[in-house]
């Protein structure tokens, strides 16, 4: 339903809706604290928190003294009602194999099991456990048993690098990997182990338990290797859940550094259960009956939260796809949907800008009738892709739930919940119920309506906020609490809101580059440029792109060598790869003879961006060599 440029949810999806009146907002804008802590009482706690909140700038603590486990209240609670239920679907790449489903019942046994053997392999409580698996059922499994036993666990996307998973895995001092031999991406087998093999060097691992599943060749360490199947093998199906402190770590998840170096972010057991558990339910709406697919890959902060802890936490069945969405055929991602009813729908901007470019006719050729709720997350989702999504594939019926957050929030705390509205194309929507955001100038007042600023969160923060960088205090403080003091979180992200209060994300106010919704830093991959042995100087900024929202763009400055350009070029490329991984790719890299400096040295990257959106320069005259901009443009054809 439109009313100017505002969108509503139809009378027969609000009739529906958990939340289907506004007053929900005030209610909660009155009392936070009390809001959620009425929620948190629907959770199972084995002790009840002596404190709700407790607040010491910039440390904060949610349900203190409490304690719960994440897995009784996302398996346990639900055999009572749902055994029988599925709770996993599994769609493996190759269309010829079989699909895997598990009920509550079977997911719950396999979850067991596998946490009894990983405390027959010497895992206690506190240990943390790394994870280096593709989107298969092993990958649920092994994380939920990490919670059942009180294990931490840090998950690493697949198609990361094995330098990037040697830094986690150093970081961390994991003793326990978990991996699997292989697994396919468009119709080849990745060797996963081999980049597990390479990325245990120099770590503290000392086990790797190998799942079997593209049965492709692979090397084996005899004392340090073992089956997944093996070491299950006559384990009990039922291990006592260990007793959590609601502020003891749950799991730590690397987001990109502005340094390079990743940043572990620690997330702790009960705000992030209550916060996952209700963020789930009232924004995608899910009742007993719904399909949830988010196209997320689970080594991101979205594979976490929802495509794990948050639908099992609401009994919900939740699909997850091992390939890619456009594989063997451009419109796989919709085969799926009508393959299994798919009814909640949650991907990126950059997929649905892929789906509009080469599906062309695909609305006439797929119904999408099961469809009921729409989702977006990962980046700012422009206007023209959202009219598409709406029309072509929500048939103007499916409201969107256009959703902001990032790897330290833990969960969705900007979005318009759907039995709601207002929906708006291009703006994300407000803040959740209970959560206080605001967007700040550089001197801290608030913005007015159509000005852009900082976008900040206010005390009480949402209780699944990271609780700090692992290892790294002083990283956490100057990142996230020195922009307006200790009692502000500074998102980094440039927001601005309209006459409704209707928030949108602009886009990032530091050096992260936002390739496809993941974020890359420019000191990360500038990092790994350097590694090469011609290069003196590099520079990396990211560029707009019809598809993937960013791509990365390098500049890079060659000692005088005898090489080709195309040459250098290609190993710079392959250096990335190999430190990073093939999602962090230059689209461009350009050989320049000098970068655009300060007189103290800095590189000045909104220059070098700024050539390619067509804005004024600004002023040159501060620059050590402002002819340095002239031979740039000369380069890349301006």
């Amino acid at each position: 339903m439109k009313k100017g440029d505002l969108y509503f949810p139809g009378k027969e999806f609000k009739k529906r809706a958990w939340l289907k009146d506004k007053s929900i907002y005030k209610k909660a804008e009155k009392n936070p604290v009390k809001f959620w802590e009425e929620l948190a009482k629907e959770l199972k706690w084995s002790k009840k928190w002596t404190e709700v909140f407790s607040h010491k700038p910039p440390y904060f603590e949610w349900f203190k003294n409490g304690k719960i486990n994440i897995t009784e209240n996302a398996l346990d609670e639900n055999l009572k009602k749902r055994g029988e239920k599925p709770a996993l679907i599994w769609e493996p790449e190759l269309t010829e194999e079989k699909a895997k489903i598990l009920t509550y019942k079977e997911l719950s046994k396999e979850v067991n099991k596998f946490a009894n053997a990983l405390k027959k392999l010497g895992v206690k409580k506190g240990n943390r456990v790394g994870i280096y698996l593709p989107m298969i059922p092993e990958v649920i499994i092994a994380m939920l048993a990490c919670a059942r036993i009180g294990a931490v666990h840090t998950l690493v996307f697949s198609a990361f690098s094995p330098a990037a998973l040697k830094i986690r895995l150093q970081d961390t001092e994991a003793k326990i990997l978990i991996t699997a031999d292989g697994y396919y991406r468009r119709g080849k087998v990745i060797n996963l182990k081999e980049n597990a093999d390479a990325g245990i060097e120099e770590t503290k691992v000392e086990k790797v338990i190998v799942v079997k599943r593209a049965k492709n060749e692979i090397f084996w360490e005899e004392r340090r290797d073992i089956w997944w199947d093996e070491v299950i093998e006559n384990q009990p199906d039922f291990c006592q859940p260990e007793i959590m402190d609601s502020e003891d770590l749950l799991f730590i998840l690397y987001t990109s550094g502005s340094t390079g170096k990743p940043k572990g972010c620690e997330h702790t057991c009960g705000g992030y259960a209550v916060q996952a558990k209700f963020t789930g339910k009232w924004i995608f709406d899910w009742k007993e009956d719904d399909i949830f697919w988010s196209m997320a890959d689970i080594g991101w902060i979205t594979g976490h939260t929802y495509n794990c802890y948050s639908p099992l936490l609401n009994g919900v069945t939740f699909l997850i796809f091992e390939g890619a969405p456009d594989w063997p055929t451009p419109h796989r991602w919709a085969e799926i949907i009508e393959k299994y009813g798919v009814t909640v729908f949650y991907t990126a901007p950059t997929a649905i800008r892929m789906f509009e470019k080469y599906n062309g006719k695909i609305s006439e050729s797929y119904k999408f009738e099961t469809l009921r709720l729409l989702g977006s997350v990962g980046e700012p989702f422009d206007e023209a892709a959202w009219q598409w999504y709406f029309e072509k594939i929500g048939k103007k019926r499916c409201p969107i739930v256009d959703t902001w957050w990032q790897t330290e929030t833990g969960g969705i705390l900007i979005t318009s919940l759907p039995g709601i509205g207002p929906f708006k194309p291009s703006f994300t929507g407000l803040a959740f119920p209970g959560v206080k955001v605001d967007i700040l100038d550089d001197r801290g007042k608030s913005v007015r309506a159509g000005k852009e600023g900082n976008l900040v969160l206010l005390p009480p923060f949402a209780p699944g906020l990271f609780r700090g960088i692992y290892k790294n205090p002083q990283k956490y403080l100057e990142t996230y609490w020195t922009q307006y003091g200790e009692k502000i979180y500074f998102t980094s992200d440039a927001a601005l809101h309209d006459k409704n209060g209707l928030i949108r994300i602009v886009g990032r106010v530091d050096d992260v580059i936002k390739v496809a919704g993941h974020r890359i830093t420019t000191g990360e991959l500038e990092s790994a440029i350097s590694l090469h042995e011609d290069i003196t100087e590099c520079a990396v900024i990211g560029k707009k792109d019809e598809i993937k929202g960013e791509v990365p763009v390098a500049f890079i400055v060659s000692k005088k060598t005898k090489k080709p350009v195309e040459q250098i070029k290609k190993e710079v490329i392959e250096e990335i790869r190999k430190e990073i991984g093939p999602i962090a790719l230059p689209k461009e890299v350009y050989l320049v003879e000098d970068l655009p400096k300060t007189r103290s040295g800095k590189i000045m990257r909104r220059i070098l961006k700024r050539l390619f959106t067509g804005e004024d320069l600004g002023d040159l005259s501060t620059l050590s060599n402002p002819q340095s901009v002239e031979e740039v443009k000369k380069v890349i054809g301006l």
